[in-house]
């Protein structure tokens, strides 16, 4: 059975699982059925993309086709905005109705009113809403604890996507979590170890503050001796559940 050709989840993690020190990383050793890797000839590895999803006739569909690029363009965004202050960061939540605005429009637009918020006097600072025009708008809330940036991006609404970031890695987890056990089903007594890893494309990494908040939350029972969230950006970031 010919295999067929990777994915970028795929490509990631065989970069991971390379950085992990593995000198054997098979792809797909059994044709088109699970696996999708076997590493050192004992370890059966699946990977899925955690997106955000909604239910169908036929089970759920990822919904990432356009708010997954305008939710990577604005977290880049504010990490560019720079550092946190000593004791201070503010997340920043967004709703975005379509037709989604045009990027080379919408970002000067935001720069402007972040860089104001961010430059004005501390005393003056508050929960406030920013309003951009009629498909667009933020609202800042000031974190609990400092964060690596001054601005964090704490959730966004897109219609049927979107919300706090906790919470749709929960609900989508599970999800993702339960479709890949029941695809391995049926191959599951030919290796005695399994993992799964999962491109986070919906927190897009957890800084180190949060880790143990996540960690603790996302916890739940499940049948793979290693569940892993695997940042897209760096191959060598990934924290296990």
């Amino acid at each position: 059975m010919k295999a067929r050709n990777m994915n970028d989840s795929e490509r990631l993690a065989r970069e991971y699982l390379l950085y992990l020190g593995f000198k054997s990383v098979i792809y797909e050793p059994n044709g088109n059925i699970p696996p999708d890797f076997l590493a050192d000839d004992k370890i059966a590895v699946e990977v899925r993309r955690l997106n955000q999803n909604e239910p169908t006739a036929s089970g759920f569909r990822g919904l990432e086709e356009t708010s997954i690029p305008l939710q990577m363009k604005i977290s880049k965004l504010l990490i560019e905005l720079g550092p946190a202050t000593a004791d201070e960061s503010w997340f920043v939540t967004y709703r975005v109705e379509r037709p989604i605005p045009a990027w080379n429009l919408l970002k000067p637009a935001l720069c402007q009113c972040l860089q104001t918020f961010r430059d004005s006097p501390r005393n003056n600072r508050s929960a406030t809403t920013i309003t951009i025009d009629t498909t667009f708008e933020l609202k800042l809330l000031r974190a609990s604890d400092r964060h690596p940036t001054f601005f964090v991006l704490g959730g966004y609404s897109d219609n049927d996507t979107g919300g706090w970031i906790l919470g749709e890695i929960q609900k989508n987890l599970r999800l993702c979590v339960e479709e890949k056990t029941q695809k391995i089903a049926a191959v599951r007594n030919k290796y005695s170890e399994w993992w799964l890893i999962l491109e986070d494309r919906i927190g897009y990494g957890v800084d180190a503050c949060d880790r143990a908040l996540f960690c603790k939350s996302l916890r739940f029972e499940h049948g793979w001796d290693k569940l892993i969230l695997l940042i897209p950006f760096d191959h060598r970031a990934a924290f296990e559940i």
